[in-house]
Formats: C-alpha cells, sequence, structure tokens
C-alpha cells in the first residue's frame, strides 16, 4: 500500500481498519494532519508501519528512555523534519491498533525541544503499559471527539 495523505475534511479510516477504536483513531490522525497543514501548510503523509519499520524502531527506541514496551501493533507511520537548519525538528509518529498515536518531537540543532507524546482515542483504555506512568489530560476535537494526552522530555540522544 502506498504512502496515503490524510484527508482531514473527509475522514477515511484506511489503514486503521483492524482497530477497535479505527473510526476516533481516524479522527485522531486528521486531527494531526490537521494541524501539520494549518501549522506548516504541509500536508500529513503516512505509510503502512509494515513498510517503514525503522520508524516504529525509532519511537520504540525512544520509549525504552521510561522503559515503556507497546503491547499494540503499529498500523501506520509517518515522519517530517520541518524547518530551516538552525531549527529543524524531526517529527515521527505511530498509530497503534489500540487506538494509540504516540509523536517523538526531536529537535536536530536545540536539545531543549525533545518530547514524546501520547493521544489515546476516544473510547479506549488506557494501555498497561501507560496506565500507572502518566497522567492524561482531555482536549476536544471537531475531527476526533475527546482525545487524552500526556507526554515526557527526552533527555538522550537518537
Amino acid at each position: 500500500m502506498p504512502a496515503t495523505t490524510v484527508d482531514f475534511v473527509t475522514v477515511s479510516t484506511s489503514g486503521l481498519e483492524s482497530s477497535p477504536h479505527a473510526e476516533t483513531l481516524a479522527g485522531l490522525r486528521a486531527n494531526e494532519a490537521r494541524y501539520f497543514k494549518n501549522k506548516y501548510d504541509l500536508a500529513f503523509t503516512t505509510t503502512p508501519a509494515a513498510e517503514a519499520p525503522e520508524l516504529v524502531d525509532y519511537v520504540a527506541k525512544v520509549l525504552t528512555e521510561r522503559d515503556i514496551l507497546i503491547a499494540s501493533k503499529p498500523l501506520e507511520v509517518t515522519e517530517m523534519i520541518i524547518g530551516a537548519a538552525e531549527g529543524r525538528i524531526r517529527w515521527t509518529y505511530v498509530f497503534y491498533e489500540s487506538g494509540l498515536a504516540i509523536n517523538v518531537l526531536y529537535t536536530l540543532d536545540n536539545a531543549k525541544k525533545r518530547a514524546v507524546g501520547f493521544k489515546l482515542s476516544m473510547g479506549m483504555d488506557v494501555p498497561a503499559e501507560l496506565a500507572d506512568k502518566f497522567k492524561f489530560a482531555r482536549q476536544k476535537s471537531k475531527l476526533a471527539g475527546e482525545i487524552r494526552g500526556s507526554f515526557f522530555v527526552v533527555k538522550g540522544e537518537y
């Protein structure tokens, strides 16, 4: 399956159908697509996780900083390098079958802004591997209903 540009006007579950939260996960993915279009004028393009295992591995490696191993199957991934030479950000996303979305925001030229973000699709339970480690704040979204999110600051070099 080729890379797909996420449409945030007509939300599609394409690539996410095996998730029990496919509709709300698609809304969450569309919410992220809208953010990148509005903030950076970029199209949010995803690829099946099986076609880019290096991105899944990268996110997994960063998560080891907090001894987190995600049990759910990765469905889709994307990665973008945003910004000019002095402010480049590597932004990597993995969307999981459980309804979880993880992004790693990693500044390439400045170690001050590096973090991992977790977003839970509406209706999903907090995954066991995150339940005792994070508190989740709620955010309303026209595309995703309610998104619960949390994050941690990345300390290592990846």
